[in-house]
Order: C-alpha cells, then sequence, then structure tokens
C-alpha cells in the first residue's frame, strides 16, 4: 500500500469541520462587538446567543446556563476556583474529591490547591480505569463541597460513571462537575440525566475551533465572576466575544447533535476493526481500558505492546504518515509513564508501552488497513533492538 496520512490523535485534537470552516468564514466581517447596541453589535450578538442556543440543544441545557470560556481548561479552573472561596466562606465543608484519572487541568489545579492547605483527594479507579464507586462512597462526608469526576477518560477511553457519582455526592450536599470534553459528539450528554451541576467542554474536541469553550452551570449552583471586567456573560466571564469562533462553535454543536449516532456507530467499528488487526498480526499486546462498549468511547483505542517503548513505536509510525500519541497530548514532553494507565495498576513497562489510536469522523477502513500493515513490522524491529546485545 502507497505511503498515505493517517491521523489517529483526534482525542488531542480534532480537524475543524468544512461546515464549521464555511460558517466562520461567511461571518469574517462580522466584526461588531456582541455588547454594542448599534445594528453591528446587534448582529454579532444575534449570532453570539444562536451558538448558545446549539450548545444548550446539544447537552440538553437552558440557555441561561451556558458561560462561553476559552475551553475545558478554564471551565475547571473555574470551577475549583469557585469551591475555594466557598471552602474560605464557609469551612466547615473543606474538601473536595476528584478522581485519580482526570485530565491535567484538574489533576494538576488539584495539586497547586493543596500546596495552598487546601483539602483535595484523588479517588482510586479499578483495573479499566474506571472510578471504583465503593471506594468512592466511603471517601464521602458532610464536610465535602465539591466532587469532580470526568465522563470519559481521555487515554483509556473509559467512560466513568457519573450518573452514580453525582447522586452518591448528593447525598452528602456536595455539588458535582465533569469535564465530557471527551465525550461530546461521541456518547450522549445530557446534563440532566447526569444529573451534575457543572460540565466542562472544548470545541475543538468535535471539530470546532480552538479557544473556545463552555461552562454550564446548573440554575441555582454556586456562581461567580472568574474574569472580571465588562458586564459579558451577564458579568461572570468578561472580555470582548470571539465572536467567529463562538459561532463555529454553534455549528459544531448542531453537528455533534445531528450527527451522534452515526458517528458513534461509525467510529465504533473503526476501533474494532484496529483492535482486531493489531491482536491478530502483532503477538503480546495488552488493550487497556475495556472492550465493552458500553464502557468504552467509541473511537479511543489504548494498546501497550510490551519490550516497546512507546515514544519510538509514534517515531516510527510518524516516518510512515501514521500519527497517534502516546497518551495525553497536554503531557507530552515527559517520559513519565502515563498517570492514567498506572492508576488502574498497568505495570510501568507496559504503560511506557503504550500507544493511543483516537479515530476521527475522517478516518477510514483503508486508514485502518493502512496501519495494521505498518504497525507490525515497527513493533518487530523495535523488539529486537530493545534485546539486542551489543
Amino acid at each position: 500500500m502507497d505511503k498515505r496520512f493517517v491521523y489517529l490523535d483526534n482525542n488531542a485534537t480534532t480537524e475543524m469541520a468544512d461546515e464549521v470552516k464555511e460558517i466562520m468564514r461567511e461571518n469574517e466581517d462580522l466584526f461588531g462587538n456582541a455588547s454594542s447596541m448599534h445594528t453591528l453589535g446587534r448582529d454579532a450578538e444575534t449570532g453570539v446567543e444562536w451558538a448558545r442556543g446549539e450548545v444548550a440543544r446539544l447537552i440538553n441545557a437552558e440557555k441561561r446556563e451556558i458561560y462561553f470560556t476559552s475551553g475545558a481548561t478554564e471551565s475547571n479552573n473555574t470551577v475549583f476556583n469557585i469551591f475555594r472561596d466557598i471552602i474560605d466562606e464557609s469551612p466547615e465543608r473543606n474538601r473536595i474529591i476528584i478522581s485519580s484519572v482526570e485530565h491535567p487541568a484538574s489533576i494538576e489545579t488539584a495539586k497547586f490547591l493543596n500546596k495552598k492547605g487546601y483539602h483535595v483527594e484523588f479517588a482510586p479507579v479499578d483495573h479499566i480505569g474506571r472510578l471504583d464507586l465503593d471506594k468512592y462512597e466511603k471517601m464521602l462526608s458532610d464536610n465535602v463541597a465539591l466532587v469532580s469526576i470526568m465522563l470519559a477518560n481521555n487515554e483509556s477511553g473509559i467512560i466513568q460513571p457519573v450518573r452514580e457519582a453525582s447522586r452518591l455526592a448528593k447525598l452528602y450536599g456536595a455539588y458535582f462537575h465533569t469535564d465530557a470534553t471527551q465525550a461530546i459528539g461521541k456518547i450522549k450528554v445530557d446534563v440532566k440525566e447526569l444529573d451534575v451541576d457543572y460540565l466542562s467542554l472544548s470545541g475543538h474536541k468535535f471539530y470546532g475551533p480552538k479557544g473556545i469553550g463552555v461552562l454550564f452551570v446548573k440554575k441555582g449552583a454556586p456562581m461567580e465572576a472568574f474574569i472580571h471586567g465588562g458586564h459579558q456573560e451577564r458579568g461572570f466571564r468578561a472580555g470582548t466575544y470571539n465572536t467567529q469562533a463562538i459561532i463555529g462553535l454553534g455549528k459544531a454543536s448542531e453537528l455533534a447533535r445531528l450527527n451522534l449516532d452515526n458517528e458513534s456507530e461509525k467510529l465504533w467499528r473503526l476501533r474494532e476493526r484496529l483492535r482486531e488487526g493489531i491482536e491478530k498480526n502483532i503477538p503480546h499486546v495488552v488493550v487497556n481500558g475495556s472492550n465493552d462498549r458500553n464502557l468504552t468511547l467509541p473511537g479511543t483505542l489504548n494498546v501497550s505492546f510490551p519490550s516497546a517503548e512507546g515514544e519510538s513505536i509514534l517515531l516510527y509510525l510518524d516516518m510512515e504518515g501514521i500519527e497517534v500519541s502516546t497518551g495525553s497530548a497536554c503531557a507530552s514532553g515527559s517520559l513519565e509513564p502515563s498517570y492514567v494507565l498506572l492508576a488502574s495498576g498497568l505495570p510501568v513497562e507496559l504503560a511506557h508501552g503504550s500507544i493511543r489510536f483516537s479515530l476521527g469522523k475522517n478516518n477510514t477502513e483503508e486508514d485502518v488497513d493502512y496501519v495494521i500493515e505498518k504497525l507490525p513490522p515497527i513493533i518487530e524491529k523495535i523488539r529486537k533492538m530493545s534485546t539486542r546485545k551489543d
């Protein structure tokens, strides 16, 4: 098979959909400030509010519960900052619980808060990387202010039991936040069914533009200004609107809602084709996470290759035009094994030899077959080098 370009790092970021590019081009002259009262300002405001409505429809929220941010990292940090202030004012509820496999946007914020003297604790996961509900429940008490559990993991693809975790948290009067960044556009996300108070998402994870995201805040949940200045977002998030990006996010949200079932089915089919091809053609591989469709994001496949370093595999694949990841892109640049895989009990060697394949809507069966053709000789070559005695 001739060399081709195959992008399999969609959990890191996605290419903007053609429809998103088109609507952003159509609105490139919509330069008015959406906070202004003149015609250009009102036109920009109309675009912003249309997008707000599309995001709300995507997650079954009310428009007034949607706040635009720069992305899920800002949204996550905002929630933690809200509860830092709440704890300062009401120290009888002074604990925050997150899972041990959260995205770095939450993990690093938790570490920072711990350094500042706040009590952020990490709930353990089981052998597939899913929240251990029994151990989590034992951590809960009346002094927990906030629980934050991601809806789906960006490395393993494991879907977390958010609805159950939220129900337990609320038995103790705690508020609940979920980072749904990886789940949007792949599985159904309904804030009412999940019964969450806060939800974060980023546009660039589901074929929208970068630099734009959302924080959902349930009506009645604590909220305070997190960027001070103008009156945008009802005074809670100041700054002139990035109108084009917001409209692009609105279109991406509309597409995600309309195409969910077809996209989910396609991604799962491609994921299984890739998994079966790897297991058939490469000996001694370990699929991390789960192969249960009810527990795993369609399109995410994390595989460990014993006696082969993940970084070496990535570089050899890149030379063949295949782009993958050794874990979260936000944690790249470090040779440390994935903390997500280690948290589920995976041995260090296997964590070091892990590769995340994350498929997207533009991938095809031919892409998968190309990977299955190119990957086995790469693994064989790396394994031979790792066992060679010079």
